[in-house]
């Protein structure tokens, strides 16, 4: 526990999860380029820097928490990043949902200057965050996963190594082609009891407890009956997530024809001003094609 730990990128899901570093009893020095996110943590007990490289100087351990690629590229390789001021020996664990190769490009930078490397994406949303129950998928070296396994489990309900570095890339894109496909899945089930004119509440009911039944539903399916579609996972984020997928899928040759056409739908939603909207808001995408809209109790 005496070891110093850096937290850059302060948003929706790294803000509760820094907090439960500072709850677990963690020093923690933060930055984020959103002022009112830094001072909230602040606030919280955690010490604030003026700039990733600041951060660095300061800890052992660096979080990063970033929308996606070239966010990451820049705050850990950048001119004033964390590897300006990292300490050979230091570690950066990158949480961010970023395109595998680039992982493995910022990895073989860092080992340049002495500085270890995990990629370990998250999937939970911003519950799983608050509560510290998220999913951790974890590329790098065992040694290095090892040493740092405590301090993810605060932040995680199940941390998993899947490989060398960008392993954890590739597991996380696994994850988001399920997450994806569950919830457009849903949202056609859902459009269909309702013009059938079976109450999608009670059609909800009724299978998930079933094979149907699964963590996605069980998130999305009351947002969408109470269509409240307040961003846990925002929809530009996972538009973001799809494109990496097909991008390292079109690298290794492998069709993946359902996944594009849901990237394509989360694009249609994106360009109809639903970018910050939750990703269970795909259903709105059904339900245009369809003519009608989802109400529970119907």
């Amino acid at each position: 526990m005496a070891e110093q730990i850096g937290f850059v990128g302060l948003g929706i899901m790294g803000k509760p999860m820094a907090r439960n570093l500072l709850k677990a009893g963690y020093s923690l020095t933060v930055y984020d380029i959103v002022g009112s996110n830094m001072e909230e943590v602040v606030t919280d007990g955690a010490k604030g820097a003026s700039s990733s490289k600041e951060v660095a100087a300061a800890s052992d351990v660096i979080i990063t928490m970033l929308p996606d690629s070239a966010d990451s590229e820049k705050v850990i390789l950048g001119p004033d990043g964390v590897l300006a001021g990292a300490k050979p020996g230091s570690v950066v664990i990158d949480m961010s949902s970023i395109a595998p190769l680039v992982s493995q490009r910022i990895a073989a930078v860092c080992a340049e200057k002495g500085v270890e490397m995990l990629d370990a994406p998250v999937s939970g949303g911003e519950p799983g965050a608050i509560a510290g129950t998220l999913a951790v998928m974890v590329g790098g070296k065992q040694d290095v996963f090892d040493k740092n396994l405590d301090l993810m489990k605060v932040m995680g309900g199940n941390v998993v190594l899947t490989g060398d570095i960008g392993a954890g890339g590739v597991t996380k894109l696994a994850n988001q082609i399920i997450v994806a496909a569950n919830i457009e899945a849903l949202s056609e089930a859902l459009v269909l009891s309702q013009k059938a004119g079976v109450d999608p509440e009670r059609v909800f009911n009724a299978i998930r407890g079933g094979l149907a039944g699964s963590a996605v539903m069980e998130a999305k399916a009351p947002m969408m009956l109470s269509r409240n579609f307040q961003a846990g996972f925002r929809i530009r984020l996972h538009q973001k997530d799809l494109r990496n997928v097909l991008q390292t899928a079109q690298e290794l040759n492998i069709p993946l024809p359902v996944t594009a056409l849901v990237q394509q739908m989360l694009g249609a939603l994106v360009n109809d001003g639903e970018s910050e909207s939750d990703h269970s808001a795909i259903l709105k995408f059904v339900e245009n094609l369809a003519k009608i809209e989802v109400k529970a109790g119907s």
